[in-house]
């Protein structure tokens, strides 16, 4: 036998070898069937929310601040004060603004004896013209057109300088009713009944209008606590779902052994605005609506500004078909004749007809006689631990429902087998 034939049989021998190992090794790992979590489609009651977080405040509050620049020389309330309406609360010196007004009554004053004096001459031009004209008619030879002229024309300088005076004495009288409202406005009165909640400034400081900056001209908050509303922050995923009526579950952080009942009130059109989105920043952020919560019956001694967390209820179910969620997952699945799966979006590319027979599609793995199965389902609302089951199994149906890693893992038709429960020496470690 020559060498090149020894070579040759060598070689077909190590083939074989390999192909048998390769082939015994598929063989058996075909056999071999994978551990999961066992579970079964039952029907459950589920209850569909959005969780959000936000803050307590007063359906009704009013930012005190200064219309007018000066030192404060009074404070008569203290943070947490309850005041009625119309309750002195503050004092701003009152001493430039008196002083205008005592000059807005002399400047009033002196137009209206301009004004009387005015009126005095306009009358006796009046008379003089109308007797030159008299005279004039009656006897021409006794008075000299030129007279009657003069007459005339000081009788409408006296009408004019009637018109100045009384001008001149209607805005002195506009400067003595703004000089009288800036005076009124050194003494601050309570808008409303509530509690004084912010008290932002002390005796001494200077109180100045909030031109250019609200948070700086803020001198006090008043807030009616009669009605509380939780105001949260939705995201803009969650908000469509949301709406009003809504019956909603609130607890306070510091009530914390405590649960509130509320209804949504109001969901914002619009998105809440921040610094930087306001500034022309980025748009990668999130999108958050605010959503107010009227609590109830809230607690007496509830203040604003308490942070606080709201599960919205937006819908619930009673006694339907349910799989947990860690059932559901995600594959691409061929269409059958009559299956009924979820429309996919019409593709523009040119392998669109492929991606008619192959989509991605929500279902959950059934197992029968040993073999998972991957089978379409569309399911309704979520609840914090099962989905509805709308179509595609039926109550009593046996699913694949753990481990995450598995069922991410799972291929269709493979075998499984019940996960073995962890021994107490296994638990402890």
């Amino acid at each position: 036998m020559s060498r090149r034939t020894k070579f040759g049989l060598i070689a077909a021998i190590l083939i074989v070898v390999v192909g048998g190992l390769f082939f015994l090794t598929a063989a058996n790992r075909n056999k071999r069937a994978v551990e999961v979590r066992f579970d079964t489609v039952k029907a459950q009651d589920l209850v569909a929310s959005v969780t959000a977080s936000g803050r307590i405040e007063p359906q009704t509050k009013v930012d005190i601040s200064a219309d007018i620049t000066g030192r404060i020389t009074q404070i008569a309330v203290k943070e947490g004060d309850w005041v009625k309406k119309g309750q002195f609360l503050l004092q701003i010196d009152p001493a430039q603004y008196e002083a205008a007004v005592a000059r807005a009554e002399a400047m009033l004053s002196s137009s209206t004896a301009s004004q009387v004096q005015a009126k005095a001459n306009y009358d006796q031009a009046e008379r003089t013209a109308k007797r030159a004209k008299e005279i004039s008619t009656s006897s021409p030879n006794l008075i000299s057109t030129e007279a009657v002229e003069q007459a005339q024309t000081s009788f409408e300088v006296a009408a004019a300088n009637l018109n100045a005076a009384n001008a001149q004495m209607a805005q002195n009288r506009a400067t003595l009713q703004d000089a009288r409202d800036q005076l009124a406005k050194t003494r601050l009165i309570s808008p409303l009944d509530g509690r004084v909640t912010r008290l932002n400034v002390e005796v001494g400081e200077v109180a100045v209008p909030g031109t250019f900056s609200r948070e700086t001209a803020l001198l006090m908050t008043v807030a009616d606590l009669s009605v509380i509303l939780a105001k949260v922050q939705v995201d803009e995923t969650d908000v469509v779902r949301l709406a009003l009526g809504d019956s909603v579950r609130v607890t306070i952080d510091a009530f914390p052994d405590t649960a509130f009942v509320g209804r949504v009130t109001e969901i914002s059109n619009s998105a809440q605005l921040t610094a930087t989105a306001t500034a022309g920043g980025s748009s990668d952020r999130a999108v958050d609506f605010d959503v107010e919560i009227t609590l109830t019956n809230p607690p007496e001694d509830i203040r604003p500004d308490l942070s606080a967390t709201a599960k919205i209820i937006t819908d619930t179910r009673t006694q339907v078909p349910s799989v947990p969620i860690i059932a559901l997952t995600v594959r691409q699945h061929e269409a059958v004749p009559n299956e009924s799966v979820p429309a996919a979006p019409a593709a523009d590319s040119a392998d669109s007809a492929a991606g008619k027979k192959m989509q991605d599609t929500e279902g959950v793995f059934i197992v029968r006689g040993g073999v998972a199965t991957f089978t379409p389902v569309k399911v309704g609302i979520a609840g914090e631990e099962f989905f509805e089951v709308l179509s595609g199994v039926q109550l009593g149906d046996s699913i694949v429902a753990g481990t995450y890693q598995t069922i991410r893992d799972l291929q269709d038709s493979t075998k499984v087998r019940a996960m073995k429960a962890p021994t107490p020496d296994a638990e402890k470690k």
